[in-house]
């Protein structure tokens, strides 16, 4: 259970989820921080990618990975479950109505309570920070109020570490397809337009991101062999 927080403790933990390096990082911060402060036995962190799938970026152990999969299986349990605002709490999985095939394998192997923090950035849900116990009614309402006021601090870090990294790679793929282009027009005696519509060309002809083909192109200095 939560004990008093000195606010200086939480103004800092918060400084270093900004200061994360990657996604992962953060995350794995935010388990660390939520377990050494209320002793439960598992947590993780799930992002929710597109198509609706489930990704465990954090975890404590293989067990939340599995939770996660048998979301992802089943189509059914806390992370899918849009009926749900800031924060969720079960006290007895064993009597959960709400997602009974996931409850019932995560009680099986011995997990009774649970409580499920959104991540929110922007107005929308990008992922949960989930806790479990195999003590009943486990977690209170100080806990939650905890998570939750953690979780927020993280959602605006996680987000932030991906928009960054996913500008890294959009820059490394405009490298890559420059390169691309440059062998082209030196090899072909093509200007900067045609060698970009020759990449293109093959992306779409062998359904290969047009990032892959000039990664391949820089690496091996050979186009896709034609179908």
């Amino acid at each position: 259970m939560a004990d008093d927080l000195d606010p200086q403790e939480l103004a800092d933990l918060a400084v270093e989820l900004h200061a994360a390096e990657s996604p992962q990082e953060t995350a794995e911060q935010v388990i660390k921080y939520l377990c050494e402060t209320l002793q439960m036995d598992q947590a993780g962190v799930t992002m929710l990618r597109r198509g609706g799938r489930l990704e465990t970026v954090a975890a404590t152990g293989d067990v939340i990975v599995r939770f996660d999969e048998l979301q992802n299986e089943l189509d059914e349990g806390p992370c899918r479950n849009g009926e749900w605002d800031q924060t969720l709490r079960s006290g007895d999985l064993t009597r959960e109505t709400r997602w009974p095939r996931w409850t019932d394998a995560v009680a099986a192997l011995g997990y009774a309570s649970l409580l499920a923090v959104s991540l929110s950035h922007d107005g929308r849900r990008i992922g949960v920070v989930s806790l479990y116990s195999k003590e009943p009614r486990f977690f209170d309402e100080d806990d939650a109020a905890l998570a939750h006021l953690f979780a927020r601090h993280a959602a605006i870090a996680i987000a932030r570490s991906e928009q960054e990294a996913n500008l890294n790679l959009a820059l490394d793929a405009r490298k890559l397809i420059g390169q691309a282009q440059g062998i082209l027009m030196e090899r072909f005696g093509l200007d900067e337009t045609r060698a970009f519509e020759v990449l293109r060309r093959y992306s779409q002809g062998h359904n290969v991101k047009l990032r892959a083909v000039a990664e391949m192109l820089v690496s091996t200095r050979r186009l896709p062999q034609s179908r």
